[in-house]
């Protein structure tokens, strides 16, 4: 019988008094107030939507204060369905600033989910959707829900005007009118399903960590709304060629008129649309990630279509996101453009790498955050996410990200820094790193972290976050039990990775953590791996390389909403002025038109530049503050290279090294041959409150969720950390 890791018991400190509830706490209260008050309004406008009520009695009144010479008939839905959002958006700024501002290490304080909204927490399995929970399941359900009522109602309204009289004036049989009619309330249906879709893809968007949502857990939002969006509206332009034919009026699917809708236009953005969305389904998106990755720009030409098809008056709906997705994407764009100083990197057995990267003191992110990275010697197109794995507490002038050689683009990085002749300098662009404000690991007495090969990289960030946690700051940190599965004895090389390569905490022994890494394709320890070592090389970064430091400074989040804020303002006052000092004379003061489709691109190509005015004048400020910041950054490329030990797992009995790594070998415990009893392992553990965070295969994520979720455990807490996409 194996001996029982060697576990050290962790002095019990007491816990920091909560925070005064003072200013700070009232402005957030009041914000959050605000915030509820306007979604639930914007909510409200779209249930009544397709109502007589709203047609016929509220928005002629409306309108009739809202359009004006200075922005048409589009100033009606500006103020109804764009200002609300991007008021939201600059609210949710400043309350994430006061946030990031009154936590305490990112960490966020609770007392436990001992209430009703626990149990609505509980992860459930659906198929074709994965791992929800009952809340999110709710929300897709009313979402649908709306969708539905929309239709119904407004279809129903609609019907009851079409008899053999009306239909007759128009040349149209009466099922011919009602097809036209049906195939106008679809389009207009999966119009409302647009006005969602940019959200989740926002990946710094205040929205979205207002709802405490990041853009990792959010893709699958984009998923769902964007499969319902592109059914929507192939129906639409299936029912208009079904139409069209019966007819014989096949020829208007080449129309493009001066003014009103564009058949033409809808059919391209149509196309490029279903490129886009064939591309999308896993069975394709996984074996074919490169073609889902490139097709997926199509949505460029699929909203400039869109806009010049559905003109501006339904565009307003879907503004406020993609006006969010834009400001976020542009600053993605100003942040990639430079190349980052990439001070080292480990090299692993099993075909891992863990790249070292140079960081400004004032970047700061939560455990669990991501980042996208691009490396133009394998492919100039291509950004790929990992998560990061360093703590930016403990390892304040340092980020790491940890990638294992699973598709095409990995293996070939690490082919790359493996050979031989490995470069001395790599260059490589980033974007993010992208995460939530704060976590809340610390509300928990235990943490069960569920691993499966590469899954373990977003633990290492958070049990270095609570390294930093119970040495520095000297409070109580959960204890941390880390089930770990491999294939290969190689890949234990990864717990490795749990210390920093450099400035490893003296004493790790406050942390009661426990590790159970369980080999399952091999009996016993291969003793070919034992001569492998964990190489490590150190690059010569170039003068131009910078450390990775916050594209808006450290108050990023107010910076953020002024740009929204200005940029929507220059963008209004642009429409403003072209509109009532040009095409209004046009329109009324003679016997022309002024052509929609003009118009739509003024309003486009006005909305791009006032979002690349603003966004760069903000970033090139800021871009000159981290300059200041990084004179007085030491110059890492001077650190001497060390070679890295061999792997403790395959030396147990030589000499330990540090006093780090052996408390890292005392806490393992290493089973060959097996696979972890997770059901047994979570049922035993009687602590009040268990986080059970599970990253890794799909099948072991469902097999955790379902222990979870099955009611014979109310003190486990399910969260699952994957790729959704």
């Amino acid at each position: 019988m194996e001996p029982s890791p060697a576990r050290v018991a962790v002095p019990q400190k007491s816990p920091p008094p909560p925070p005064s509830r003072g200013t700070k706490n009232v402005i957030q209260a009041t914000i959050m107030a605000l915030v509820l008050i306007v979604s639930v309004g914007y909510i409200f406008l779209w249930i009544m939507l397709p109502t007589n009520l709203y047609r016929k009695q509220w928005l002629p009144k409306i309108q009739a204060k809202a359009n004006s010479t200075y922005f048409g008939t589009q100033g009606t839905n500006l103020l109804m369905y764009t200002f609300p959002v991007l008021f939201v958006a600059v609210l949710g700024c400043v309350y994430l600033h006061l946030r990031k501002k009154s936590n305490i290490n990112g960490y966020h304080h609770s007392n436990g989910e001992k209430n009703a909204l626990a149990a609505w927490k509980r992860p459930i399995i659906v198929k074709g959707l994965g791992i929800v929970s009952r809340i999110e399941l709710a929300f897709l359900v009313m979402f649908v829900a709306l969708i539905v009522w929309y239709f119904w109602v407004s279809l129903s309204i609609s019907f009851q005007k079409i008899t053999p009289k009306s239909a007759a004036k128009d040349g149209e049989n009466v099922w011919q009118a009602k097809l036209d009619t049906s195939a106008l309330r679809l389009g207009i249906a999966g119009n409302i399903c647009l006005a969602f879709l940019f959200f989740p893809v926002a990946r710094g968007s205040s929205v979205l960590q207002l709802f405490g949502l990041t853009s990792e857990a959010s893709i699958k939002y984009h998923i769902w709304v964007g499969h319902i969006t592109m059914a929507l509206f192939t129906a639409h332009g299936v029912c208009y060629i079904i139409l069209w034919a019966v007819i014989h009026e096949l020829s208007a699917m080449l129309e493009w008129a001066k003014t009103g809708v564009s058949n033409l236009a809808g059919e391209i953005s149509l196309l490029a649309g279903l490129a886009l969305w064939a591309t999308t389904f896993p069975g394709i998106r996984r074996k074919f990630f490169e073609l889902f990755f490139y097709t997926h720009h199509f949505y460029i030409i699929f909203m400039l279509f869109f806009v010049l098809h559905a003109g501006l008056g339904h565009f307003t709906y879907c503004l406020p996101a993609f006006f969010i997705f834009m400001v976020d994407r542009f600053l993605r764009f100003l942040q990639s453009g430079q190349n980052v100083r990439l001070v080292s990197a480990r090299i692993l057995p099993c075909e891992t790498l863990e790249l070292n990267f140079s960081k400004t003191p004032g970047l700061t992110y939560t455990p669990t955050s991501i980042m996208f990275l691009n490396v133009p010697s394998i492919s100039k197109l291509q950004w790929h996410p990992f998560t990061i794995s360093s703590s930016s507490n403990l390892e304040p002038e340092k980020l790491s990200v940890i990638i294992k050689g699973e598709g095409s683009w990995t293996k070939k990085l690490h082919q790359l820094l493996s050979s031989p002749s490995a470069v001395d300098h790599l260059a490589v662009s980033v974007e993010g790193p992208y995460g939530p404000v704060s976590t809340d690991f610390l509300r928990h007495d235990l943490l069960v972290m569920v691993s499966g090969g590469s899954g373990i990289t977003p633990f290492v960030s958070i049990i270095r976050e609570l390294i930093h946690t119970s040495e520095t700051l000297r409070c109580k940190t959960p204890s941390i039990l880390l089930i770990s599965a491999f294939k290969d004895s190689s890949d234990l090389t990864m717990l490795n990775l749990i210390l920093p390569i450099v400035n490893s905490p003296s004493q790790i022994s406050n942390l009661d953590l426990q590790i159970e890494a369980y080999v399952t394709r091999e009996k016993q320890p291969s003793s070919s791996e034992a001569k492998k070592n964990i190489n490590t090389i150190w690059f010569k970064p170039k003068p131009s390389d910078s450390p990775i430091s916050p594209i808006l400074g450290k108050n990023s989040w107010l910076w953020l909403g002024a740009i929204i804020s200005a940029s929507f303002v220059m963008y209004l006052i642009l429409i403003g002025i072209i509109t009532r000092y040009y095409i209004y004379p046009i329109d009324h003061g003679t016997n022309k038109i002024y052509s929609s489709a003009a118009r739509e691109m003024l309003n486009l190509l006005f909305l791009c530049i006032s979002i690349v005015v603003v966004a760069t004048g903000v970033f090139l400020w800021n871009k000159k503050q981290n300059a200041m910041e990084n004179k007085q950054i030491q110059n890492l490329e001077g650190a001497t290279p060390a070679a890295s030990p061999n792997s403790w797992f395959y030396n147990a009995d030589r000499e330990l090294e540090s006093l780090p790594q052996q408390s890292i070998v005392l806490a393992t415990n290493v089973h060959y041959g097996e696979r972890p009893d997770l059901k047994r392992i979570l049922f035993e553990r009687k602590e009040t409150s268990v986080g059970v965070l599970v990253c890794g295969p799909k099948k072991m994520r469902h097999e955790v969720a379902n222990i979870c979720s099955s009611g014979l455990g109310a003190n486990l807490h399910f969260e699952s950390i994957s790729f959704s996409w």
